[in-house]
């Protein structure tokens, strides 16, 4: 009995230590938070996340890719493959698509291969098997043993820097193969590789993919002479030390001892490949591998430790900085250390005062991810702005899902429209705010992906244009984010006039089915209807059905309400979305997962649907439904994101989520409380403040807010406002075992303008 009492002491203790002391960053403890990062979480399932080394928000992602392809192998890496056909530089992270993989290295031994290989033929390429045991992942690191080659490989990276770290065993063919064909998801286009010297190899890649005209340069800087540099067409060996054409190999070989490291440092730029190598000269100029990846971790700590938290457990840790660090792989920088970069518009540009970005994922951040940008990435919003705008300019709209300095015109809405209004009311500086409003204003005024119709029914006829209620409900949101701008800068008619299309969501509401709708005609709906069915890129929605996008219209959701007969019929409703079950259909979009009943949080236009309960007066149903989501849509596992990352939105969720709070509307800054998970964070924030949410009472059951105190005085308010955050102070926030009347009062309920 005694050595279970002291063994239980032992635990506890342990516990307090790990979970109290260690989970806060104090005067006089520094906290690595990259410990609680596990970038396993999301290789599962559908996640589709990076794995491998980069910094935040770099133009580098360096990292494995597998010899395997299909949907769920959108990042390159899965967590059921165990092979590996190089390491590539550039990767997307959750997205829904494949693209990218460029400039593909793979260290080999013996005969040269240049063809990637397959599983029936593994001797007609160079790929290799590895075991995870074999395998370290963590922010900034990564590290695999091929087994094929008893090659020891170490990645880390800077900004726009991959460095390679190989241990061979001996060998007079030791070799580095540089594969400009093998992409994820593309097919190249032209491509050059070209020896410059016994230590330096450049060339680029072009392609067509996702993005439908990319080019990446790059430069490689080796830390050992190259022995003989050979160049393929393919698989054709060719004469000289430079080749030009669609599928250029090249191939650097060594005579290494048993146990040398060979080492390569690969620049990559949009513009040129001196501009790869003034990356190289600039960011990475000597050879210390671990100074480097120590770095790396540096940086991320530096992002990690905006947000320090106390919680119960090490997955809740675990679960929460996991989460930081997915929402800080994108949006990526692409430009050079001298400012130049590669426009839309197809022409090299020089701007050094702001950082140009590409992979926008804005249909999905602009929810959760960009709000949460302004709370801990304020330094960044000029960037974000910047090349949105910049983007406007050369191509004359908004960027819907910019990747590589293309528009691929991904998903529905202008969701460029609601970040741009955000940051501006938010007060942002450091951009042209009246470039900002043409922007927006021309963007939605043009007659361009269903907006002729807007303008001149106010409805989407849905035999016009396929997801018809889905565009239109995204075209309202974006309506009212620009009346708000043009109010603030006193522009009356203007905003009158989106005021007006704000409220065209009303046009597809069918009152006798009390569900959003495709219609025909101002008179006439599409039949047949099903609230359940989806017909992926088929029908009137996007990834979804009635049942979800009925609820779309964060933007004014008292309007939602009165639409559905008022607060108790609209409860009525939002409790039957939860428990409804119904067949999807054969043609349903895979990204609809995480259900409960038809609430599906595996994709984004559910992601605020849970905290509507607030503004009818019951928020311990939104504290019911997101502390469940939190708890069972997010694990520590592989598969524990419940649907595809989307470049970091699953995530964004999580944090504001897990921190009690989630910006509905995506522009008004009001931020609705639901049931936090974590006892305590500090926010670090601009000029040395910092905001503080302390927790008490909180446990499993304990779910339900009682009572807030605001720097010390009574709150009653069921929403906290984003200025009243960022000037600093702390919230005191009580929970309870069962539901309570805090901020159930009229006065008390978050509304479109506060």
């Amino acid at each position: 009995m005694k050595k279970i009492f002291y063994a239980i002491f032992i635990l506890t203790t342990l516990k307090m230590q790990v979970f109290g002391q260690h989970s806060v960053q104090t005067k006089n403890t520094k906290v690595d938070y990259t410990k609680y990062v596990d970038p396993y979480i999301g290789t599962g399932f559908h996640g589709h996340v990076f794995v491998g080394a980069n910094v935040p928000f770099g133009a580098v992602q360096l990292g494995p890719s597998n010899l395997s392809t299909g949907w769920d192998w959108c990042s390159g890496y899965h967590i059921s493959d165990s092979t590996i056909i190089g390491f590539q530089h550039t990767h997307l992270s959750g997205t829904g698509i494949g693209d990218l993989g460029d400039i593909s290295f793979m260290p080999t031994i013996g005969e040269v291969k240049t063809r990637k290989g397959t599983l029936a033929d593994p001797n007609s390429g160079y790929f290799s098997l590895f075991s995870r045991k074999d395998e370290i992942v963590k922010p900034g690191f990564y590290a695999v043993k091929l087994k094929r080659y008893n090659i020891d490989v170490k990645l880390t990276a800077s900004k726009r820097v991959g460095f390679h770290q190989y241990t061979f065993p001996e060998s007079n063919q030791s070799n580095i193969v540089i594969d400009l064909e093998t992409g994820i998801g593309d097919i190249p286009t032209e491509t050059y590789i070209k020896q410059v010297d016994k230590q330096t190899i450049e060339g680029y890649r072009f392609s067509r993919g996702w993005a439908r005209e990319q080019r990446i340069y790059f430069t490689a800087k080796f830390s050992k002479p190259i022995a003989q540099f050979r160049v393929y067409d393919t698989t054709a060996l060719q004469n000289g030390w430079m080749l030009k054409g669609a599928k250029v190999k090249g191939v650097a070989t060594f005579s290494t001892k048993q146990g040398e490291v060979v080492m390569v440092k690969v620049g990559i730029s949009p513009v040129s490949s001196a501009n790869a190598l003034l990356n190289i000269n600039k960011e990475i100029p000597g050879w210390n591998f671990n100074q480097i990846a120590l770095a790396a971790n540096n940086l991320w700590n530096s992002q990690l430790q905006k947000i320090s938290i106390k919680a119960d457990s090490l997955a809740q840790l675990k679960k929460f900085y996991t989460a930081m660090y997915h929402t800080m792989v994108a949006p990526s920088a692409f430009n050079d250390v001298n400012g130049d970069y590669w426009g839309t518009d197809k022409k090299v540009h020089h701007d050094g005062s702001f950082t140009n970005l590409t992979t926008f994922s804005l249909w999905d951040t602009y929810r959760a991810a960009n709000p949460l940008y302004t709370l801990i990435q304020p330094e960044r919003m000029k960037d974000i702005v910047n090349t949105m705008l910049n983007i406007y300019k050369q191509q004359g709209r908004l960027p819907v899902w910019h990747l590589m300095a293309n528009e691929t015109n991904t998903m529905v809405g202008n969701s460029a429209v609601p970040v741009l209004v955000d940051a501006y009311l938010k007060g942002f500086k450091g951009f042209d705010a009246n470039l900002a409003y043409e922007a927006v204003k021309t963007t939605q005024m043009q007659d361009l992906r269903g907006l002729k119709f807007v303008k001149a029914q106010g409805f989407i006829p849905a035999d016009s244009t396929v997801e018809s209620v889905a565009m239109g409900l995204e075209y309202a949101i974006n309506d009212w984010c620009i009346a708000q701008m043009a109010l603030k800068m006193g522009k009356k008619a203007d905003y009158e006039y989106f005021s007006k299309r704000a409220k065209y969501y009303q046009n597809y509401f069918d009152k006798q089915t009390g569900f959003m709708r495709g219609k025909i005609s101002a008179t006439e709906w599409r039949t047949p209807f099903s609230p359940f069915v989806s017909r992926h890129e088929k029908d009137d929605y996007t990834e979804g059905n009635g049942w979800q996008y009925t609820w779309l219209v964060p933007h004014d959701v008292e309007g939602l309400i009165a639409l559905q007969g008022g607060d108790q019929p609209f409860i009525d409703k939002l409790d039957s979305l939860f428990i409804a079950t119904g067949d999807l259909g054969k043609e349903a979009s895979p990204d609809i997962s995480g259900l409960i009943g038809q609430y599906a949080h595996g994709n984004e236009p559910s992601h605020h649907i849970a905290y509507l309960y607030t503004y009818a007066g019951q928020p311990w149903k939104t504290a019911e439904k997101v502390r469940f989501i939190l708890d069972n849509f997010y694990t520590t596992k592989p598969d524990g994101i419940i649907g595809n990352e989307d470049v970091g939105q699953m995530s964004a969720w999580y944090v504001l989520s897990a921190l009690g709070i989630y910006q509905v509307n995506p522009a008004n800054g009001t931020f609705v409380f639901g049931s936090p998970i974590i006892n305590q964070a500090i926010i670090t924030l601009p000029g040395g403040k910092q905001f503080n949410i302390i927790i008490k009472n909180n446990s499993g059951i304990n779910k339900y807010i009682a009572s807030i105190k605001l720097n010390g005085k009574d709150y009653t308010r069921n929403y906290l406002l984003y200025h009243d955050m960022m000037a600093g102070g702390t919230i005191e926030i009580t929970m309870a075992h069962k539901p309570t009347s805090f901020g159930i009062k009229a006065i008390d309920r978050p509304h479109a303008i506060n």
